[in-house]
């Protein structure tokens, strides 16, 4: 542990380290791992539960009186009236680990009073460790990081997540594609939104657009874009989005670009916005088939 880091997030670095460990492991004979499935496309495996384990204990331990919301068990564990909650996705990026392609993390997060005070995402595949305490900024591997500088949309390399649970708006989605690829020099969809947004903070891509996130998606990362001197809302460009299920995030210049053109497929977005969404023109009126 470092005696430089805040000591919660010193402990939540010791739980990310050790549910990595965990997932390393099960890498090593990814096809004897165990697997169910919660609904078409979204999958748990032994794995996911076992770090998952390991991380609560960790925090519990040196923490006994605070919360736990976990993506696999919930609000089960720990405190339930406290004022500070660990916020936990043991491995973020579930369905790129059982096919053995190596992007994916541990995220971990405390929120005190609601608001997120200290992160870490944790990439165990490449050891790379992403943290940040709220007014310390961000750091990989103890380097401190900030968000890109570049300043043309055009020029920059945009992270997303494509829509893969059963009712999830493939053609809106389809819809935010066409129009940032035609912006920008290129999309990306690593497959986990954690890391995605430790990316952001890293200036690895310029920004970050994905929808039907749950909170343990994106609270470590999100404090890491805003420490690291970045941008993070919804669609329309407001702040409160934890609970929203959609994100953007972004170095300011270009955050502020792909609101205007994001907002009118936000679900929070006015009639008249929305009404500004692109339609498909009928077949015989101009489609291409």
């Amino acid at each position: 542990m470092s005696p430089h880091l805040h000591p919660m997030l010193n402990v939540a670095i010791k739980a990310a380290r050790a549910a990595g460990a965990i997932i390393n492991r099960g890498a090593l004979d990814v096809e004897s791992v165990r697997i169910s499935q919660k609904q078409i496309n979204d999958y748990v495996t032994e794995v996911d539960q076992a770090a998952e384990k390991i991380i609560i204990e960790t925090l519990l331990a040196a923490y006994p009186g605070h919360g736990i919301l976990a993506e696999e068990s919930g609000r089960e564990l720990g405190a339930k009236d406290s004022e500070c909650v660990w916020i936990i996705d043991p491995l973020d990026g579930t369905t790129n680990f059982i096919h053995g392609f190596p992007v994916y993390c541990v995220s971990i997060a405390l929120a005190v009073k609601g608001r997120v005070e200290q992160a870490v995402v944790y990439d165990p595949t490449r050891n790379d460790l992403f943290t940040a305490t709220r007014g310390r900024g961000a750091y990989m591997n103890e380097r401190r990081i900030r968000v890109s500088r570049r300043t043309r949309l055009e020029e920059c390399l945009i992270g997303t997540g494509f829509p893969y649970r059963p009712g999830d708006d493939i053609e809106s989605y389809l819809g935010m594609m066409n129009e940032v690829l035609r912006r920008t020099a290129g999309l990306r969809r690593p497959g986990a939104a954690a890391l995605d947004l430790a990316y952001v903070a890293a200036g690895f891509t310029d920004g970050f657009f994905e929808t039907g996130l749950a909170i343990w998606d994106m609270a470590a990362g999100s404090l890491l874009v805003t420490e690291a001197g970045g941008l993070v809302g919804n669609f329309t460009g407001e702040a409160d989005f934890l609970e929203r299920r959609e994100c953007l995030a972004g170095a300011p210049r270009i955050y502020g670009q792909l609101v205007p053109i994001l907002c009118k497929y936000s679900q929070f977005a006015k009639a008249a916005d929305k009404a500004a969404v692109p339609q498909e023109p009928a077949k015989g009126e101009g489609a291409p088939f």
